[in-house]
């Protein structure tokens, strides 16, 4: 599987040149642009595909891997999508509304039988599920592991919200569950969970609450809806100066112990056990993926 860098994904609507141009100058880590719900009418959806192949033939957004946001399969507008957008500068797809592992494999046989038709290599575009219904939830582990093609899985709130018709509250808590059973999905899979974008754009302060609950819940990134969110998004999802230093310390501690027949190194009166070493690769694995996006 890839090394991808996914702790944002700038949520841009491909019908909106204003917003695409914008989305050109941002630093996002992903793109995610959107061709359902966000673009309205439905007359639209055929210039979002528009711009978008030119923006990407242009190579406006070479800087950072570039997603879709593709319809339904029951709207009538995902071949069209996919036939238009399965192109060189596109990474993948993500999925909207699926509801068991079947609907990521049907998806994964139509992206494999368009690569044939087209003459592309079978794998090249990528599948992130995104779980935004109660069937969804409950059989969020199948569908990641639905297809090979499946990089990532991505909450959508407000969906699953209303499918369970509950109420999204100030303190979040009836996204909890859903989050932390898509994040441990995710991670039984071994992909990044990618968290569900913060809805209140200009409130940065809930948006600090949301990304220390999703910290804690163990999510990789989380979705974007404005340019302003990636710098205090990106901060939550790095590795902090001190984690660094002190992963580096556990790698050394582990390498002379073992080398000089101890087997377990202690830091500070603690035993740094396999546990401790694992995460300090993983810590250290994404600070390079970090300074290598950013060089």
């Amino acid at each position: 599987m890839n090394d991808y860098l996914f702790r944002s994904f700038l949520f841009v609507p491909a019908h909106i040149d204003k917003l695409l141009i914008s989305a050109t100058k941002a630093k996002a880590d992903a793109f995610l642009f959107d061709i359902e719900d966000s673009v309205q009418p439905e007359y639209n959806k055929q210039v979002a595909r528009d711009k978008l192949v030119d923006y990407i033939k242009r190579g406006d957004f070479d800087n950072a891997p570039a997603f879709v946001r593709v319809n339904d399969r029951e709207s009538g507008h995902l071949l069209k999508d996919l036939m238009s957008l399965t192109i060189d500068g596109i990474e993948g797809f993500m999925y909207p509304k699926s509801k068991r592992g079947e609907d990521i494999y049907f998806f994964d046989k139509l992206l494999e039988t368009i690569e044939y038709e087209k003459g592309i290599a079978i794998g090249t575009f990528k599948i992130i599920p995104l779980i935004e219904t109660t069937s969804a939830v409950l059989h969020v582990e199948e569908i990641c592991r639905a297809s090979p093609r499946v990089v990532a899985v991505a909450y959508g709130s407000e969906d699953f919200v209303s499918d369970l018709e509950g109420i999204h509250d100030e303190e979040h808590l009836s996204l909890f569950m859903p989050r932390a059973k898509i994040a441990m999905a995710g991670r039984a899979v071994g992909i990044p969970p990618i968290d569900t974008v913060h809805v209140r754009v200009k409130d940065l302060e809930d948006l600090e609450v949301n990304l220390k609950l999703s910290r804690k819940l163990g999510f990789e990134g989380m979705m974007a809806l404005h340019p302003m969110e990636l710098p205090l998004i990106h901060q939550y999802y790095s590795p902090s100066d001190e984690e660094i230093a002190h992963s580096k310390e556990i790698i050394e501690s582990d390498i002379k112990a073992r080398e000089s027949g101890v087997g377990v190194a202690i830091i500070n009166g603690k035993f740094i056990g396999p546990p401790f070493v694992a995460k300090a690769n993983k810590i250290l694995k994404k600070d390079r993926l970090i300074k290598n996006r950013h060089k």
